[in-house]
């Protein structure tokens, strides 16, 4: 674990890097993740596993071609952060470019369902930069204190946003939602069994929340998918405000779960190498399957 000055030195660091033109910027980016690549085994091999699961018709070298270029996206994701936290607010505007009308009710309250793409933290600038409607997030704390701080100080630079540490449980939200606050929700990912259930993505069995739709319907939220494309060299980021899929949310959870699960892996396959590969999406199985990992 990284030490607090190691931290404040790569913060630092961030600071300085921040400065440069994104083009520069993104090219350093894509070599930090050619050696993420080489240095970070795990990681390596968790996305090379999960692009085996999801995409079988591919082969071997294949694959490795789109894990390699996921690296470079994260890479420039990580070093990018930087501007995300420092530059101004008008440079941030010149390299985000919103596609679509990004949906605010009457009364402020809308889901937006952001999926784990690699550019994610710019949906946030994109918000804020664009409404003042206030926003409520799910947040997991960082085991590093001085990256914890910067991280809520980055995504609280603009605008108005409240976040809930993910050990508080859900009712702080939904009482900010009740207050007119919007809700950023990102739950593609393994949270384990927990209100959760097996529904088929990319057709693996996947351990998916169930309570997106639950929370929309029952508090009537518009809902609304965000989704995050880093553009090559100095273009910057596209944040494409998306219509849900038609009939979400129902009155059937489960349902809805493969609904949405479908509509996430139609949108990856568009862009593949900038999802979040390297995160053990088929960590939970059924009960009596072994590991796919």
């Amino acid at each position: 674990m990284l030490s607090k000055l190691g931290a404040y030195l790569l913060i630092g660091l961030l600071w300085l890097l921040h400065f440069l033109p994104l083009a520069l910027l993104a090219a350093l980016g894509r070599g930090l993740g050619r050696l993420l690549w080489l240095l970070a085994g795990r990681r390596r091999r968790i996305a090379l596993r999960n692009l085996e699961l999801c995409f079988p018709e591919k082969d071997a070298a294949e694959r490795e071609g789109l894990a390699r270029e996921h690296f470079g996206w994260m890479g420039r994701s990580l070093l990018e952060r930087g501007l995300i936290w420092f530059a101004s607010p008008a440079r941030l505007r010149r390299i985000l470019h919103v596609k679509g009308d990004i949906t605010l009710s009457e009364r402020g309250s809308v889901m937006w369902y952001l999926p784990h793409f690699a550019g994610l933290e710019w949906v946030g600038p994109a918000l804020m930069l664009n409404q003042s409607a206030p926003g409520v997030d799910i947040y997991q704390s960082q085991s590093n204190p001085v990256f914890d701080k910067y991280l809520l100080i980055g995504r609280q630079r603009f605008g108005k946003t409240a976040f809930v540490d993910r050990s508080e449980g859900f009712r702080p939200v939904m009482r900010l939602i009740k207050q007119g606050y919007s809700f950023l929700n990102a739950p593609d990912q393994d949270f384990g069994i927990k209100d959760s259930a097996f529904v088929p993505f990319f057709g693996m069995q996947a351990c998916t929340l169930l309570a997106p739709s639950k929370i929309a319907r029952s508090l009537r939220l518009p809902v609304q998918p965000l989704v995050v494309t880093m553009l090559p060299g100095g273009q910057g980021y596209e944040v494409e405000a998306c219509e849900p899929p038609a009939g979400y949310p129902s009155d059937d959870v489960l349902a809805d779960a493969h609904t949405m699960n479908a509509w996430l892996e139609e949108r990856i396959r568009r862009n593949p190498a900038q999802y979040l590969w390297v995160h053990r999406r088929f960590k939970t199985r059924p009960e009596g399957e072994a590991s796919v990992y």
